[in-house]
């Protein structure tokens, strides 16, 4: 396993193992694509390590089936089967609260809100070790969600429960607030010589 050593140690009274198994609050932002696919990669290890995986999309519709959605009902399907690994929760905006189903007089601000209270029950309860809040910054941004609240609530979450949230535009104070932040910058895309996306690469 990959010994890599702080470059320095805070003097917070704890031990290296207590701070090295500390639960994480990790941001992917930026404008290049690949914030979601880190995050399923996180997800990935976590249910190999035993840690349920609740993964909450909120803006992708109900009816776009991504590749990684597959594989992981898959993966959950395989615990069920054989116990190894971990269950998987996939919450799917379109599902119940969704801003992204076409025509209703859906509230969208009021879903997203739903969404976050559900997460919100669910760290309170402790469900999953690893949550995948995928494109959670955009309900921030758009004032659909209260940033402080949001901070706060992760701050206070009992257990241990990795959080990992992905989207342009993170919050200043959602950024200050994480434990690893990583932000994705174009270098060269093939939209730039005019290729569309495709299956296996993009979704």
């Amino acid at each position: 396993m990959p010994q890599g050593k702080p470059s320095t140690v805070p003097a917070d009274g704890l031990t290296t193992r207590q701070r090295r198994h500390r639960p994480l609050l990790i941001v992917h932002t930026g404008q290049m694509k690949g914030k979601s696919t880190a995050a399923f990669g996180l997800a990935l290890r976590a249910w190999t390590a035993g840690l349920p995986v609740g993964v909450f999309q909120f803006v992708k519709s109900a009816k776009w089936r991504v590749g990684e959605e597959n594989a992981f009902r898959a993966l959950g399907e395989v615990h069920e089967r054989t116990g190894q690994g971990a269950p998987v929760a996939w919450h799917k905006m379109g599902e119940g609260w969704s801003w992204i189903q076409r025509g209703g007089d859906a509230d969208h601000a009021a879903d997203a809100l739903e969404g976050w209270r559900q997460i919100q029950r669910d760290l309170a309860a402790e469900r999953y070790g690893l949550y995948v809040l995928d494109e959670f910054t955009y309900p921030m941004k758009w004032g659909w969600v209260d940033v402080d609240e949001v901070v706060a609530t992760l701050a206070d979450r009992p257990g241990f429960q990795h959080v990992v949230i992905t989207g342009r535009d993170a919050d200043p104070r959602l950024v200050a607030a994480a434990d690893l932040v990583a932000e994705l910058t174009k270098v060269k895309h093939p939209m730039d010589a005019g290729q569309k996306g495709q299956k296996g690469i993009e979704w």
